[in-house]
């Protein structure tokens, strides 16, 4: 039985992962810090929903606490690690930025030292499509430049990329990015978009809509994302022998087992039809707070996750309906309204 030690397990997307790859016959190492960026009560939940499976452990700990992460990794001997748990959220990095510092670069260099002296078969981390920063040209592509970082949190994130391309050019340590693209579903986190346009909207309070509803943004379906990750831990990267043996479209490295990946629904949502979807499933109409353009955001995302496609044969195909009506079914559900 192979063991995946995932950080952030207490976490949307780590939850997910985590009941994904318990299903199918892996046994899964939790590692999360718990912290109260939003409600606790929701993340220690999900922690005692996956401890009802035998092969499920987990251990509280923070990412900067190099000596528990480390024992942890040593005691438990992953042979992959999924690295998700991150200092999330573009606008709260406004407000709080050296918690990006402390968990996005200290945390995931520490996450790497155990990699590296593990020797995993494969080292996966979280990235995010906000490293496309100010770029306009879309679909975003892996080989675009990613230069103009628009947050701190993007630049965190960039940073990782960089310096996990380093650890697999100098230790041969088998690493794939992934790029998220505006995760949402069910048990997702109250400060996303999703959530508070939910809730309100079942309260009958304003929502606030940035930008004045021009915004654009490729939502992909929480469970379509961790297939793409379950899937891409048997893809790990090989160092090429000549940059010739690279296949056209491929991000890998030409000096390392290095490869980003996108995860993408592969299109793009006005967010004023993704708003509507909502009133439909709650049945009501939002009282909207139209407001300008937040600083750090972008009007549009949209990832070409053809990538992703050849890597895996996989392509996610939740529509945002259909994701929509089973967050509010949930929603629903966990508040009893």
């Amino acid at each position: 039985m192979r063991t995946v030690l995932v950080t952030g397990s207490a976490g949307f997307i780590g939850f997910h992962l985590s009941q994904l790859l318990l299903e199918e016959g892996f046994r899964v190492v939790g590692f999360d810090g718990m912290t109260d960026y939003y409600d606790v009560r929701i993340k220690q939940r999900r922690h005692q929903m996956l401890l009802q499976h035998p092969h499920f452990s987990c251990l509280e700990g923070m990412l900067e606490d190099f000596e528990t992460l480390h024992a942890l990794a040593l005691a438990e001997k992953p042979d992959v690690i999924v690295h998700l748990a991150a200092q999330a959220g573009v606008r709260y990095s406004l407000e709080n930025p050296r918690a990006y510092i402390d968990a996005n670069l200290i945390g995931t260099f520490n996450v790497m030292e155990c990699a590296r002296e593990l020797g995993v078969d494969h080292l996966l981390m979280a990235s995010t499509s906000s490293v496309y920063g100010a770029n306009t040209e879309m679909p975003f592509g892996e080989d675009q430049k990613c230069d103009t970082p628009l947050t701190l949190y993007a630049a965190t994130k960039k940073a990782n990329e960089a310096m996990a391309h380093s650890y697999a050019h100098l230790w041969n340590l088998p690493t794939t990015m992934f790029r998220f693209f505006t995760v949402y579903g069910p048990w997702g986190r109250p400060d996303m978009a999703l959530f508070k346009f939910t809730r309100g909207i079942l309260e009958g309070t304003p929502i606030d809509i940035y930008n004045d509803g021009e915004m654009y943004r490729d939502f992909t379906y929480v469970a379509d994302l961790v297939r793409g990750i379950r899937l891409l831990i048997d893809a790990a990267p090989v160092r090429p022998d000549t940059p010739e043996d690279i296949a056209e479209g491929d991000s890998l490295s030409p000096v390392a087992p290095f490869r980003v990946v996108n995860i993408g629904n592969g299109g793009k949502v006005r967010l004023m039809d993704f708003i509507t979807a909502i009133e439909a499933e709650c049945g009501r109409e939002a009282v909207k707070n139209f407001m300008p353009m937040q600083q750090g955001d972008v009007p549009a995302t949209w990832a070409d996750a053809s990538l992703l496609k050849s890597l895996t044969g996989y392509a996610p195909q939740t529509s945002f309906r259909e994701g929509v009506a089973r967050f509010v079914a949930w929603y629903r559900d966990y508040y009893r309204v």
